[in-house]
């Protein structure tokens, strides 16, 4: 039977880290096919995401999921390849002499304290010696995070979404979605495909997929950000066991990047759904912030980009069925946390998709589920 010819149990649109995580969790157990627009899995935020796994990052609920999904990070099945997918890398929040309350409610609202503490203006400097000495007054760091192989992590997904059976297809370009009699056809640029269940996995297209199957909306904003490699400060110690600093108001960030330095302003502008370019004034604003902070003085842009973190109004991911389209499940809204909180997301969507109580080990974790449900969208 051909794949137009055939119905699949489910069919994933978008095949970013939640298309292809979920995808891969539902393909154990179910006839799986995973959509996306673009020629290759990850186009889009995915591929231009430098993740962290930092526990203490994110809204309670991404908290949650990070933490579950900790385990997996740690031991991740054959299909992830034999290099780890994290490598340590501390988090040091840095705050100036006027930015010192909002430092102090950070650390006051950390759950665990084991892997945080607050450092002095000396201190900050011991863990970035090229900080500004007249810059940051305190600092929290958190010695708890990683980075991630991003790479690695979205590819071993695929890899057992296909090892398990799944069909993928790509330049898909959902055009209409139609139900009718208890099934879906996604007519899509590959053709027409139908499915009984459809998972709305289209990151910063989300809303968009929603309206062509006469779903609610969620108000999903997709929010450019921008990102910049520049030379390494010279002659730094052990500069690759830097920690990421980021301001405390999230007003920029840094990180090693291999023997380069990876800086961002950490906006986020609106924008609709787009292959979003990096501009010239974010880079700009950038450069200014980083040379501010830094004894740095940028004389040259190695590389640079854009990608979109896709939000609601409360920063936490929408999960569930629709309350208005039939057999049609929400995966969104997982911004800039989606990486680091995918594999435990990914499995409670696809114990909700199949009808099935929360795993326990990530009830354990004090996931409120109304949190992420649709249903407060109504």
């Amino acid at each position: 039977m051909s794949t137009s010819a055939k119905t699949f149990d489910i069919a994933v649109i978008g095949a970013g880290i939640a298309g292809a995580s979920v995808a891969a969790a539902l393909a154990e157990h179910t006839d799986i096919l995973l959509l996306d627009m673009e020629s290759h899995a990850g186009y889009h935020s995915t591929g231009r995401s430098a993740a962290m796994y930092i526990p203490s990052y994110g809204p309670a609920p991404i908290q949650a999921f990070t933490r579950a999904s900790g385990a997996f990070f740690n031991n991740p099945p054959t299909e992830f390849g034999e290099s780890p997918l994290l490598k340590a890398r501390s988090e040091l929040l840095i705050a100036r002499e006027d930015q010192l309350s909002e430092l102090n409610a950070f650390y006051n609202a950390c759950s665990n304290h084991d892997h945080v503490q607050t450092l002095n203006a000396q201190q900050v400097q011991l863990h970035c010696p090229f900080i500004k000495s007249n810059y940051a007054a305190a600092g929290v760091i958190d010695n708890s995070g990683s980075d991630i192989d991003v790479h690695n992590l979205h590819n071993g997904f695929l890899k057992q979404f296909r090892g398990r059976g799944g069909t993928e297809i790509m330049n898909a370009t959902v055009q209409t979605l139609r139900h009718r009699d208890n099934i879906w056809s996604l007519h899509t640029s590959a053709g027409v495909f139908k499915s009984k269940i459809v998972i709305n996995a289209a990151g910063a297209w989300a809303d968009q997929i929603a309206k062509l199957a006469g779903a609610e909306s969620i108000g999903l904003i997709p929010k450019r950000r921008t990102a910049l490699t520049i030379a390494a400060p010279a002659n730094i110690p052990h500069f690759t066991k830097i920690p990421l600093v980021a301001d405390i108001s999230e007003a920029f960030y840094i990180k090693p990047d291999a023997n380069n330095l990876l800086i961002s302003p950490a906006n986020e502008d609106p924008m609709p759904p787009c292959d979003v370019q990096p501009e010239e004034m974010d880079i700009a604003l950038c450069i200014d912030q980083i040379e501010h902070a830094f004894d740095i003085k940028v004389t040259n842009i190695i590389s640079k980009w854009a990608g979109l973190r896709s939000f609601v109004a409360d920063k936490a991911p929408v999960t569930g069925y629709s309350n208005m389209a039939p057999h049609f499940y929400w995966l969104a809204g997982q911004g800039g946390y989606g990486i680091q909180s995918s594999p435990a997301l990914a499995r409670y969507a696809a114990a909700g998709v199949l009808g099935q109580s929360t795993p326990t080990d990530i009830t354990e974790h004090c996931l409120n589920t109304a949190d992420v449900s649709i249903d407060r969208f109504n």
